[in-house]
């Protein structure tokens, strides 16, 4: 174990949001940051970056635009450095492919040095000397050896994984698989009969659709299920998308926890749910499937819950359904099941011990405004999270957007003065009355 480095901020794990915030402190001199993430390289969700699936922002939402236009790391200084600004002027559009998203993020994570990949963080503590500080342990995943570094702000970002149900686990990857794993076991889906899709986000809605769309002669079948009551539309109205603000974070943040708890539901249809244009083209495909009175080779159903998953002796699966309105149970006998079923935080083992200390709404982390974990010490040396912060900063709270507010104020902190400006009365509406 070698001795201890010192930074004024360690990030740990690399996805878009902190990815960000190590693009944009390149302009935060003479501040020292250094980010770690266990994998070899940057990936963002490389399972579901089916061709033709959009990123659900405008491309202005990447990783610097909303806090630094003229930064170097902005998307449309990567369509230059590509050579493709002439080919997305006449592509004309304001969002952009997924896939197009994931190369430009590798294109800056590749370009920013303080980005370390294949390090893994294994432990950190608050020591608590004069001068308090975070003790950070790294792994190096090809050395395997252990390098001590030391900062004042700790910054952890280490994303989610896929949420399975305990009932619907233990069974081959290839057949019984989490929507983030779709790409790497495609080729076994594609020599499926029978498939059952769950869940009905717009990961499940790709899916479905990838898979209508090689539908040949009715096969394969294909049935789509969901225990929500509807196959809703992602709300994508002007007036809505203003709680993607700042200003609406504040008014937010202001709330008792109980009144935060309470509005959650009500903005699900802003954060969750299936774009427009993908449930256009579906219906578009069934109703030409269905010309001539042609089966349309699927099932569609709402209001079902899948229960229980047994594999029958020629490989195949009967998974049983409960249709939760009318409490009736049924079967269907399918060879491949594919699960949207969402995602939890990936909490590392050390950051329950960091926080034992921290204060607590109930059974959540208290954060405070600027995003930061509340102590009641009421440390300077602020330890922040990018996970569970929906109770306190709202349904935007991972919105790619939002987290170019958030870089921001991190870094106004830290450096202790306005490195970027974190504008206000950004929208048309008022949240609250005025006083």
């Amino acid at each position: 174990m070698t001795s201890s480095i010192q930074y004024d901020l360690i990030g740990v794990g690399i996805g878009p949001a902190n990815l960000g915030l190590a693009a944009l402190l390149e302009k935060a001199q003479p501040l020292r940051a250094v980010f770690f993430d266990e994998n070899s390289e940057f990936q963002w969700h490389p399972g579901m970056l089916i061709e033709g699936a959009d990123l659900q922002v405008p491309f202005l939402a990447d990783l610097v635009t909303l806090a630094d236009p003229t930064s170097t790391y902005s998307f449309l200084n990567y369509l230059a450095s590509q050579d493709r600004l002439h080919q997305f002027f006449f592509f004309n559009r304001f969002d952009i492919p997924r896939r197009e998203y994931n190369n430009y993020a590798r294109w800056a994570a590749d370009s920013l040095e303080n980005c370390l990949f294949g390090k893994k963080v294994i432990d950190a503590d608050y020591i608590k000397e004069e001068e308090p500080y975070y003790r950070v342990t790294v792994l190096d995943q090809e050395t395997k050896t252990e390098t001590i570094y030391t900062c004042r702000y700790l910054v952890v970002g280490t994303g989610t994984k896929p949420l399975i149900p305990e009932s619907l686990t233990g069974y081959p990857p290839e057949d019984i698989l989490h929507t983030s794993q779709y790409l790497y076991q495609e080729k076994f889906v594609l020599d499926a009969e029978r498939i059952l899709v769950v869940g009905s986000g717009q990961s499940a809605a790709e899916i479905f659709l990838e898979q209508l769309q090689m539908q040949r002669g009715g096969r394969p079948e294909i049935h789509w299920f969901t225990r929500s009551p509807g196959f809703f539309q992602l709300e994508s109205g002007k007036l809505g998308q203003e709680i993607f603000s700042p200003d609406y974070i504040d008014y937010f943040h202001r709330l008792p926890l109980e009144k935060r708890l309470e509005e959650l539901p009500s903005l699900t249809q802003l954060r969750n749910g299936v774009e427009e244009a993908t449930l256009h083209k579906i219906y578009e495909l069934l109703y030409h499937r269905t010309v001539g009175g042609v089966e349309k080779g699927a099932v569609i159903q709402a209001n079902t819950e899948v229960e229980d998953i047994a594999q029958l002796e020629d490989g195949s699966y009967r998974v049983t359904c409960r249709q939760h309105q009318e409490d009736t149970f049924f079967t269907v006998e399918v060879d491949k099941v594919i699960l949207g079923t969402g995602y939890k935080p990936e909490i590392p083992e050390w950051f329950s011990a960091l926080t034992s200390e921290a204060l607590r709404e109930k059974d959540y982390l208290k954060v405070n405004r600027d995003f930061s974990i509340a102590f009641p010490d009421d440390r300077k040396e602020n330890l922040y999270s990018l996970t569970d912060l929906v109770h306190s900063h709202g349904a935007g709270a991972t919105n790619l957007a939002l987290a170019v507010h958030r870089n921001v104020t991190i870094i106004n902190t830290a450096a202790d003065k306005e490195i970027y400006k974190d504008p206000r009365n950004t929208v048309f509406q008022q949240f609250s009355p005025p006083k």
